[in-house]
């Protein structure tokens, strides 16, 4: 496809995610390496990975909550005439409506995302002495945070060196699709808030996206450099929230916790070879990932719910193919390359 092409089939589905977006994931699906597609009549879009004959969904369809039913139908049979299933990894409540009924469908609880509403932010805070205490932290190193425009921080190059330096710590070679490291090429709609110490050395930033659907934002990216002081995160994350909340917004995220039980939902029925894989992960995934430390820091600051999150796949129980295709989704080619990769800088 050519260069214009592609810049006009993103401009089309930016339009529809800046009206529709309602999952948390939605803006992401613009990030580079994911495909689009779009329903016949042009109301709705599809951001996905094609990996091993299964096409791994981000998130949900982006539409009015109306045609969430036939968009789907539709992508799903644009997909089958192609030879391919599909895999919905990142999908909210919506789109689980859709299918927890649905005996052809499974769903594997992927964790939870906590949610805020920015207004109540400072009420919340303030009844948390230990956050607070890293606030000061920051504060006593120096360290203050401003909101940068887009085009200020679009490719500027000390941001660029602190994701370099975070990158570099990472247990995990860089991953992709819904993480996806490399958005300061694609600030446009989103928001950056960067912290600095003394005069202009920048140590930290954290970039928002938007969810328009709900009003709000997605803490997409947490990126501390080398020099960044404790409670430097922390203080990005209250800079964000108030920031936003003095903007109107009335919904905030800091996304998925994956295998986070704090949603308060016992997980699905599982085959028994699943059920063996996600409790390999809970008990020696910590060398590559901390899921219990990130979710302990996203819990600290109090949220006022947490929203099941889920991947949803054809068949009637969890297809270990589906598993595959998301992680090859994530590892931008072959999981086993990312495992040994992974092995070696563990």
């Amino acid at each position: 496809m050519a260069v214009s092409a592609i810049g006009a089939q993103h401009e089309r589905a930016r339009a529809l995610v800046l009206r529709f977006g309602w999952n948390a994931t939605a803006y992401q699906i613009l990030n580079p390496g994911i495909e689009l597609w779009f329903s016949s009549a042009g109301d709705g879009v599809v951001g996905f990975v094609r990996h091993g004959g299964v096409v791994v969904v981000g998130g949900a369809p982006v539409c009015d909550r109306s045609r969430l039913d036939a968009i789907a139908a539709e992508f799903v049979a644009a997909t089958h005439a192609r030879g391919e299933r599909v895999c919905y990894f990142g999908a909210g409540e919506r789109l689980d409506d859709r299918y927890a009924h649905d005996a052809a469908w499974s769903r594997v609880l992927l964790g939870a995302q906590p949610v805020w509403d920015p207004h109540d932010w400072s009420t919340r805070i303030a009844k948390r002495k230990s956050v607070r205490a890293q606030f000061n932290r920051a504060r006593n190193k120096g360290v203050t945070v401003t909101e940068w425009p887009a085009e200020k921080a679009e490719n500027n190059p000390a941001l660029r060196q602190v994701l370099s330096q975070w990158l570099e710590t990472r247990n995990l070679p860089p991953l992709h699709f819904m993480v996806e490291p490399e958005t300061l090429s694609h600030v446009r709609d989103r928001r950056v808030y960067v912290a600095e110490r003394g005069i202009g050395q920048v140590v930290a930033f954290t970039v928002l996206s938007p969810v328009p659907g709900r009003n709000g934002w997605l803490i997409e990216q947490i990126v501390r450099g080398v020099n960044a002081p404790n409670g430097t995160a922390e203080l990005l994350i209250d800079a964000a929230m108030r920031s936003i909340a003095a903007s109107g917004s009335t919904y905030a995220t800091l996304g998925l916790s994956p295998l986070s039980q704090r949603a308060g939902l016992r997980q699905l029925r599982q085959p028994i070879w699943l059920r063996f894989v996600l409790r390999w992960v809970r008990l020696h995934g910590a060398r590559f990932y901390n899921f219990g430390g990130l979710d302990a820091f996203k819990a600290k600051f109090s949220p006022m719910e947490w929203e099941p999150i889920y991947a949803i796949a054809e068949g009637s129980t969890f297809p270990p193919r589906a598993l595959y295709a998301i992680a090859g989704a994530f590892s931008g080619g072959a999981p086993v390359r990312l495992v040994l990769r992974a092995l070696l800088r563990a």
